[in-house]
């Protein structure tokens, strides 16, 4: 399968997936398609599987992409991988079991604490930096604080603390203006596909900054290296 079929198959359970975020996948060594003599992508069936699989659990368990590349990897040798948190009574499920989406998922802050593995300081550490906030209305958190606070609880491990991470925030900001300048116009388009496309034009665009984040990131040191 081409790299645009393959995005067919998975559009419906994972309706957010891009062909951006598929190349990421292959970039980050958990996919490895063969190529055509032309160079272009040949996914097999297996590959879409595998593809499955990074998604789901990506989605339903919030794993970094090292640890799935670990249950992968085991998989590959006829292993069983570790068991996956969700199993867990204190880790809740984000999204419903069969895949369907019922709408942003809104945590408790019990709910956030249990699912980020973190504790009551670390959260109010990032809070009171701005690093992330529950909704005013209804005291809930979006599934991004999931995210947010289990990689601040990473980084405290190496002595990075929620005082640090304002300049992650500011950058963050930045970046999303830049990503509204390019999708804002196409919003206001008519058209039935138009939210469609600006919403899939801001998602390759936001993947695109973070490569080139990350890019930036690790040639700073490498120059520091030097």
């Amino acid at each position: 399968m081409s790299i645009g079929e393959v995005l067919e198959q998975l559009r419906p359970t994972f309706p957010d997936v891009t062909i951006s975020k598929i190349r990421f996948l292959e970039d980050q060594g958990l996919v490895d398609p063969q190529r055509s003599p032309s160079g272009y992508r040949k996914f097999s069936h297996a590959d879409l599987e595998r593809l499955r699989y990074v998604l789901a659990v990506q989605r339903d368990h919030y794993l970094p992409l090292r640890v799935i590349r670990d249950h992968l990897d085991a998989i590959d040798r006829g292993l069983d991988p570790a068991p996956l948190p969700g199993g867990s009574p204190h880790a809740p499920r984000l999204v419903p079991q069969n895949g369907a989406a019922a709408g942003p998922v809104r945590l408790t802050r019990a709910e956030l604490l249990a699912a980020a593995q973190a504790d009551e300081e670390l959260l109010c550490a990032l809070e009171s930096f701005a690093l992330l906030a529950a909704d005013p209305a209804t005291g809930r958190y979006d599934p991004a604080a999931v995210s947010i606070t289990r990689t601040a609880r990473e980084l405290a491990g190496f002595g990075i603390e929620p005082r640090h991470l304002r300049p992650f925030r500011t950058a963050a900001d930045r970046e999303a203006g830049l990503v509204e300048q390019v999708v804002t116009p196409l919003r206001r388009q008519r058209g039935p596909q138009a939210a469609g496309r600006a919403d899939e034009v801001g998602r390759e665009v936001a993947a695109l900054a973070v490569r080139l984040h990350a890019a930036l990131l690790s040639a700073a040191l490498e120059r520091g290296a030097d």
